[in-house]
Formats: structure tokens, C-alpha cells, sequence
């Protein structure tokens, strides 16, 4: 049988030819660059041998760099390092292994990706989202903290422990959810609308104890963190990365250092508010004891005074003042009656003096023309003229005529 034919069950194709075909097919890929994280890196015999990791799938291949070009690769490659590698496929025969032969190695310019995220960075803050006016504030003691975090992780079981600590009676909604990897945007972006969406909670906690900082990309991720700034719940962000925080901080309504700093913000400590309630009700305490004493001494001051210790006091010191003006008052009286009197009696007798009445009663007259007008040249009295004459009892008229006599009648 031919390495052509097709085998079968009466003619099988040895190994070798099988481990010939597979060396054949691979290294018609030739050689191409791939992008990855170094997850083991070890030097033997002067070759590396290691493994390269996808950044977010869960694929890992192994590689060599044998020791011809070891020297012209950077010295300072690590297990951890983000690279990018020029790779081709070498299938071994006889171990029947796939290795990659790697012929050039990079890191990842890891300036450029620092470069994309803050150019996010500033396009999301023109955007206002990480304005703090916008920001909403913790309540004091929520009723359920919904929880986004991976499942049995170490950042999980620390927020748990130390809220439950702080508060027994707190209670939680918890929302598994990949923290990092390809799926860890989309199920970190389902678990917060998740939870936005309860009514019952009243906070929400993305949580992950730290981390490379590439595995913390995805919390960089704008999707997610678009999701996070259009939530109607607070979000509390505890990363628990310092350096090159995620933009998740930024637009979260509060960041947390750790998991464990983010329970001790969101849940006050029941101990500490029993104390805060017993300091505040000893001050209240004391303030009302001291407001009493002082009301207390205010009033012995009043009750010990003249007129609250004899009450007819008062009473007898004004009869005796009110009968003093009163005498007094009727002396004014009198006296201003007496003087008043005088000046009418002056008055009268000035008044006698002046009245025409006086000149009457010594035996003139007033004599007046028919107008009222008083006659005092007998040349206003033509003969005939009716004239009155007012004497001092009683009035006459008369008629003047020719030579001045006249003739009168009552």
C-alpha cells in the first residue's frame, strides 16, 4: 500500500505515515506571528521551553526558543509577559508532539494600549460620566447589596464575610459572573442590568481581588463600563488594583480599594452604631440635666424675690402710692377749679365793661336804618326814614322829620 491511498480497515496506514501526513499539513502553515501571554517560561540545555496563553480564550500552545535565538530576543522576558511572537509549527515524529518553533519574540507595546485606554479615558470623561455631580450617593443601610463577582472567589467570600460581620442582618443577591477572559464582558455587563433591574437592591458591588493588569482589561472594557455609568443603582467598583486602575473606577459612584474595604462602605458597622446611639443619647442626657438645674436655679431665683415670697407686698405699696395721687389729685382739682373761677369772674367783668349793653343802660340808644346799618350822621336819615332805636330794655321804631323831630312808637 502507497502513503497515497486512502486506508482502511484491511489496509491501515502505518504511524509513521499518519505522523508524516500531520507534519505535512502543519508545516504548510509556515510561520506567523501570534499574540499571547507567557504562562511558563524555563531554560534548559540553553533552549526556553514554555507555554503561550490566548489573552482571552482558554487556548494555550507550547513553544521553543532554541538557544541560536535566545540571544536575539529581549533578556528580559518573563512568565506573565504579554508578547507577540513570530511561531512556526513543528509536529515532532517520534514524540508525536506540537511545539512552536519561535524564531522572533516582543512584548506587546504595552505603551500603545496604555495610549487607547486614555484616549477612552478622555472621551468618557468629556462625555460627563465621570463627573461627580453625577455620581449617587450610598444609603446608609441598604436592605439587600447585590454582589457581581466570579463564583467561590476569594473576593466574594471576602465582602460576604466582612458585611455580614458588620451587620448580621444584611442580605445579599449575588451575581456570578467571568472577571476576566472573552466571556467576562458580557456576563459582568448581564450581571449588573441583573441587578439594576431588582427592585430590592439597593447597591451594587463589582468585585475581583486584583490581578494582572491585563486580565483587569476588561473592566477598561467600554461596554461595561457604559453599563455600569447607565445603571439607576449605585455601583461600588472594588478592583483592587491601584496602579492603572480600571476606567470602572471612574465611573462608578464610589471605589473601593479591596473587596474588603468595599463591604466596610456599603455596610455601617452595627457595633459602632449601638456606640454612636449611646454616645448621642448620653450627651442628650446630659444636656437635658444640665438644661433642667439651670431652669430649676432660674426659678428658686424668682420664687425667693419680694413679690413672689409676700404677694400682699405689691398690693399694699401700691394702695398706699394709689391713695397718695389720688389726694393729690383731688387737691389739683380743686385748686384748678378755684383759679379757673377767678379768671371767668375777671373775664365777666371785663366783659360788662366793653358790652355796648353798659352804654344803654346810662340812657343811649342805637339807632339803625331799615338795612341794619347803624345811623351816625343825621345826614343818612332824610326825613321820613324809618329808623329802630335799641335801648337798654326793649327796641322802638321811628320816623325821622323835617327839623330832626322824630316820632316813635314802641
Amino acid at each position: 500500500m502507497t502513503s497515497d491511498a486512502l486506508p482502511t480497515v484491511d489496509s491501515p496506514w502505518p504511524v509513521s505515515v499518519l505522523s508524516g501526513k500531520i507534519r505535512g499539513w502543519i508545516e504548510r502553515l509556515g510561520a506567523v506571528w501570534v499574540e499571547g501571554e507567557i504562562t511558563q517560561w524555563g531554560v534548559s540545555g540553553g533552549n526556553v521551553y514554555g507555554k503561550l496563553k490566548d489573552l482571552e480564550a482558554d487556548a494555550t500552545v507550547s513553544f521553543a526558543v532554541w538557544s541560536s535565538v535566545k540571544a536575539k530576543i529581549p533578556a528580559d522576558l518573563k512568565q506573565g509577559d504579554h508578547v507577540v511572537a513570530l511561531v512556526k509549527p513543528n509536529y515532532w515524529v517520534k514524540g508525536g508532539t506540537l511545539t512552536m518553533q519561535v524564531l522572533d519574540m516582543r512584548h506587546v507595546g504595552l505603551g500603545d494600549l496604555l495610549e487607547r485606554l486614555e484616549r477612552l479615558r478622555q472621551a468618557l470623561r468629556a462625555e460627563g460620566l465621570f463627573d461627580p455631580a453625577r455620581k449617587k450617593p450610598l444609603p446608609f443601610l441598604p436592605g439587600t447589596v447585590g454582589l457581581v463577582t466570579g463564583k467561590d472567589s476569594d473576593a466574594e467570600k471576602d465582602v460576604l464575610r466582612n458585611a455580614q460581620l458588620r451587620w448580621p442582618a444584611v442580605e445579599f443577591r449575588v451575581a456570578h459572573a467571568a472577571v476576566q477572559g472573552e466571556r467576562a464582558v458580557n456576563e459582568v455587563i448581564a450581571a449588573i442590568r441583573r441587578l439594576d433591574a431588582d427592585p430590592e437592591v439597593d447597591v451594587i458591588i463589582v468585585a475581583r481581588g486584583g490581578g494582572d493588569f491585563q486580565n483587569l482589561l476588561v473592566f477598561s472594557d467600554e461596554q461595561l463600563v457604559r453599563a455600569a455609568a447607565a445603571a439607576t443603582t449605585p455601583i461600588v467598583s472594588a478592583i483592587g488594583h491601584e496602579n492603572d486602575r480600571p476606567l470602572l473606577d471612574d465611573v462608578a459612584d464610589l471605589r473601593a480599594s479591596t473587596p474588603t474595604d468595599a463591604a466596610k462602605r456599603v455596610v455601617p458597622d452595627v457595633a459602632e452604631e449601638i456606640s454612636r446611639v449611646q454616645q448621642a443619647r448620653a450627651r442628650i442626657g446630659m444636656r437635658l440635666t444640665s438644661l433642667l438645674s439651670t431652669e430649676a436655679d432660674r426659678l428658686e431665683q424668682f420664687r425667693s424675690r419680694p413679690v413672689l415670697a409676700s404677694p400682699s407686698w405689691i398690693v399694699d405699696t401700691r394702695a398706699d402710692e394709689l391713695s397718695r395721687w389720688t389726694g393729690r389729685a383731688h387737691e389739683l382739682l380743686e385748686l384748678r377749679i378755684e383759679r379757673s373761677r377767678a379768671s371767668v369772674g375777671e373775664l365777666r367783668s371785663q366783659l360788662r365793661a366793653l358790652s355796648p349793653k353798659a352804654t344803654l343802660e346810662r340812657g343811649y340808644a342805637i339807632a339803625q336804618l331799615p338795612d341794619g346799618a347803624v345811623l351816625r350822621d343825621a345826614a343818612d336819615a332824610p326825613p321820613g326814614t324809618s329808623l329802630l332805636l335799641t335801648l337798654a330794655s326793649g327796641s322802638l321804631t321811628a320816623e325821622t322829620t323835617p327839623g330832626g323831630a322824630t316820632g316813635a312808637e314802641r
